[in-house]
């Protein structure tokens, strides 16, 4: 026996190693949320050595880092979304640094911006349509689409640094 106790005994979770999570909210974009807002993602399973490393129930809690609005003539909108925290079951919080690195729909840059989708081919197509010129006009200082999460929008994100589980919190669930 190496000493150590099982209540002190800790699982580590290697930084670069994905996590999936999915998204609580109904419609997380920068229309509907201010920077500093905040954001719950449930965490997916994680298996490692025949069990689940977190327990049912754990949540990625964050916020809304920096948001931008789509232009009124062109650019399209981004979200800054940050995960900085593990929520375990009993209230237990574990500090964490994790980047999105992908989003359902839309683009996430290096930065783990998440951009959204303007409407480039249905525009083109409109504008090769002259009946609809009149009514393009008349859209064209509308804004594109904000970027948005939806309900049980699934997230993917990369752990930057090592996060420490306790072990006997890990074993409490089965894979």
């Amino acid at each position: 026996v190496l000493g150590v106790t099982q209540a002190s005994a800790r699982e580590i979770i290697p930084a670069g190693t994905i996590l999936q999570c999915t998204v609580s909210e109904h419609n997380f974009s920068a229309k509907t949320a201010q920077v500093g807002d905040p954001i719950l993602c449930h965490l997916g399973p994680l298996g490692a050595f025949g069990h689940s490393v977190f327990p049912r129930g754990a949540e990625l809690g964050g916020q809304l880092q920096d948001a931008k609005n789509p232009g009124h003539f062109v650019g399209k909108g981004w979200l800054d979304v940050e995960f900085d925290r593990i929520i375990l079951p009993g209230a237990q919080i574990l500090p964490l640094a994790a980047k999105v690195v992908s989003s359902p729909h839309m683009k996430v840059d290096a930065e783990g911006k998440i951009h959204g989708k303007g409407h480039p081919v249905r525009d083109a197509v409109e504008w090769t349509i002259p009946v609809l010129w009149p009514i393009k006009i008349l859209t064209l200082p509308a804004r594109g689409p904000f970027p948005a999460l939806k309900g049980e929008s699934r997230l993917s994100l990369r752990l930057m640094e090592d996060v420490e589980v306790p072990f006997q919190t890990a074993r409490n669930t089965p894979m």
